[in-house]
């Protein structure tokens, strides 16, 4: 275990200052330039006094397309989601951005972190949009560093010898319904499962030792 009075600061350590947070993004199209954010989800994690990661916390918002923003149909049909279902009670980009914000700075400062690193499966398609969404609304806080990102469909891949989401999580039995997938808070949940095992198990095979050195 790292040397610290408090178990928290060790998640700190183990990341170079980052703190890491599991992030889904659902869009209506490719490209993060001309295309809708439509749920973005963000999962937070803690550290356990073994050294242990575990997922503590999602927080998910249904956004709207910003204006003049390409709904492509296709991605519709794929994902589901009926942007103008008033059901949906979705914010627009910068009140989310501000949401999301407030809801993590605490908790990267609780951990030690100077700056929070998102974590996703193929990470640099969520990235292009958390960015692009950033840009658009002149937003100057976001905890996220803006270009340094942790890949679960990589790390799955060097781990697992798999990388899609799906293949990863039933290779570490973390259960997953085919039929909830697509929706941002279910798989930035499953996809913080599947980082945690995947820390926690390089840890229990001898990387990484936490001993203070």
């Amino acid at each position: 275990m790292t040397a610290t009075a408090d178990p928290k600061l060790a998640l700190a350590a183990r990341f170079r200052g980052y703190y890491p947070v599991i992030v889904d993004i659902e869009t209506a199209g490719f490209n993060p330039l001309t295309d809708a954010v439509l749920e973005i989800a963000a999962t937070a994690v803690t550290i356990d006094e073994d050294g242990l990661l575990s997922p503590i916390e999602t927080f998910a918002y249904n956004v709207k397309p910003f204006e003049g923003a390409n709904l492509e149909p296709s991605s519709l049909a794929f994902t589901g989601i009926d942007p103008h279902c008033p059901d949906r009670n979705a914010i627009d980009e910068k009140s989310m951005l501000n949401q999301l914000s407030k809801a993590l700075r605490p908790l990267q400062k609780q951990h030690g972190c100077q700056r929070c690193v998102l974590v996703a499966h193929n990470a640099a398609f969520d990235n292009s949009f958390l960015n692009a969404a950033i840009n658009r609304t002149r937003f100057k806080r976001s905890p996220f560093h803006p270009f340094v990102t942790f890949d679960t469909a990589t790390l799955g891949a060097l781990a697992l010898g798999q990388s899609v989401l799906k293949d990863c999580c039933e290779r570490l039995d973390i259960s997953f319904d085919q039929q909830a997938a697509h929706s941002a808070a279910y798989d930035a949940a499953k996809t913080a499962e599947l980082f945690c095992q995947i820390v926690n198990r390089y840890q229990a095979l001898g990387g990484w030792p936490l001993a203070a050195e």
